[in-house]
């Protein structure tokens, strides 16, 4: 893409935020290619501001064999999507890219617990695999239901 799904993730998670004052969030999409050079088919990204939320995440996920690997964000990768003309750049550079687009969502989740996946290297297979049959894998319906009913159902 030319990161213009980023900023239509932007404006659902504020209007998420705006009309609906979640505790928390989290999202997922096919956001990057670089996630796919970075872990292949096998892992998706998993971003996170919040440590107990993602290891929420990262458990449901290995019982259900939607694996996730957390990579970091921090002001070093920030600082790629500054900008002197502009609020912020929706684009860093090519190196560490699904980091930057991570890094430009947490910039909408004003501070609440907040987990980003990016699914653009599992979303699809091309082979039969051990949850999903060739094609599309609804990825991330199987370790959110486990989330939800693990941690959030009475």
């Amino acid at each position: 893409t030319d990161a213009e799904g980023r900023l239509v993730l932007a404006d659902v998670i504020h209007y998420a935020i705006t009309k609906h004052d979640p505790k928390w969030m989290i999202d997922l999409a096919t956001l990057t290619g670089a996630i796919i050079v970075a872990l292949g088919h096998e892992h998706a990204g998993l971003f996170s501001n919040d440590d107990t939320l993602a290891a929420q995440v990262e458990a449901a996920g290995r019982a259900t064999g939607e694996l996730c690997w957390r990579l970091p964000l921090s002001d070093a990768y920030d600082k790629q999507i500054k900008s002197d003309i502009a609020d912020m750049k929706n684009v860093g550079t090519r190196a560490g890219g699904s980091i930057t687009a991570a890094q430009f969502i947490q910039r909408f989740v004003q501070g609440r617990p907040w987990v980003h996946l990016d699914i653009a290297g599992t979303a699809w297979s091309s082979k039969d695999l051990p949850t999903a049959p060739k094609g599309a894998t609804a990825f991330g319906v199987r370790l959110l239901d486990r989330l939800v009913a693990d941690h959030f159902e009475g």
